[in-house]
């Protein structure tokens, strides 16, 4: 397969530690140049930098994202009518609203698109998500707790320090506990969207699970976890190898959706069905 040339949007800590050293490295895409706010910025990620983003648009076939929930959105729906495929992060944007309008853009289209759920193109979470599918599932819990918030983390950056770990770490475990025990139907959220939060979700089917979301914990923290059992045993998914090189899958997955057609599961419309849920949830949620 021809690489598939991707221009990347944004140069931000995230851009420098995945996005650009993925497109560059995959023998499947090629990055094909970065448009940023910080012109400066993009020219230390190695590829041509342009000053407009349609200057972007005519030396790719497709665009990738590395910036903040409501720029992604704003961008890609840009990029969708310019026929542009697109490689999304999570969320898919900043409000429902604007999820939509990029789903829809996409659906006009015809463009094909893919998001970054970083957990499901693991070799563990893959497993994790088979051996789910063999103990007839009924129930499960997840806890994704960390520091990121605090101090001078690279993560804790002005949208994260306003929406907190629902918008950025929910999106994660809401889909993997999706896959693993069925389509979410329902939430109920409790908390505090900037310390704690817990949600129940119901699947479909019957299934339930639960699930404790945090960026603000100081000191050492565990490894966040997920577990799922059912009738004929149960499935745990063990802390995140670093050896895993999942970044090359989405490369590749990614390639391939452009390449060949017939879409992928972790389409922008699955983002936009994850974001009615956190949406949901947040609406739920103490201010």
């Amino acid at each position: 397969m021809e690489p598939v040339a991707v221009g990347l949007i944004g140069a931000g800590p995230w851009a420098r530690m995945a996005h650009a050293p993925m497109l560059a490295e995959s023998p499947h895409t090629r990055l094909a140049g970065v448009w940023a706010r910080r012109p400066e910025a993009a020219a230390e990620l190695g590829a041509p930098v342009f000053e407009r983003v349609e200057e972007l648009f005519e030396h790719c076939e497709a665009v990738a994202f590395c910036v903040p929930p409501a720029v992604q959105a704003e961008y890609a729906v840009r990029a969708a009518r310019a026929g542009k495929a697109l490689l999304l992060e999570k969320p898919l944007a900043d409000s429902l609203d604007a999820a939509q309008r990029v789903a829809d853009a996409v659906a006009e289209s015809g463009v094909a698109s893919q998001m970054v759920f970083t957990m499901r193109y693991t070799a563990a979470t893959r497993a994790f998500l088979a051996r789910c599918a063999e103990v007839e599932p009924f129930g499960g819990h997840a806890a994704n707790i960390s520091g990121a918030l605090l101090g001078d983390h690279p993560f804790a950056t002005p949208w994260r320090l306003e929406r907190g770990a629902l918008l950025d770490v929910g999106p994660h475990v809401i889909d993997v506990l999706d896959a693993a025990l069925g389509p979410v139907t329902g939430v109920r959220a409790h908390g505090h969207p900037l310390r704690w939060i817990g949600l129940l979700l119901e699947h479909e089917g019957g299934a339930v699970s639960e699930a404790s979301l945090s960026m603000a914990a100081g000191g050492d923290v565990p490894p966040s976890t997920i577990a799922v059992y059912g009738r004929t045993g149960n499935a745990v998914l063990p802390p995140r190898d670093g050896d895993d090189d999942h970044f090359a899958r989405v490369a590749e997955e990614f390639a391939a959706t452009v390449r060949k057609g017939g879409g992928h599961p972790l389409d922008a419309a699955h983002g936009l069905r994850i974001q009615r849920i956190i949406a949901e949830a947040e609406a739920q949620l103490a201010p």
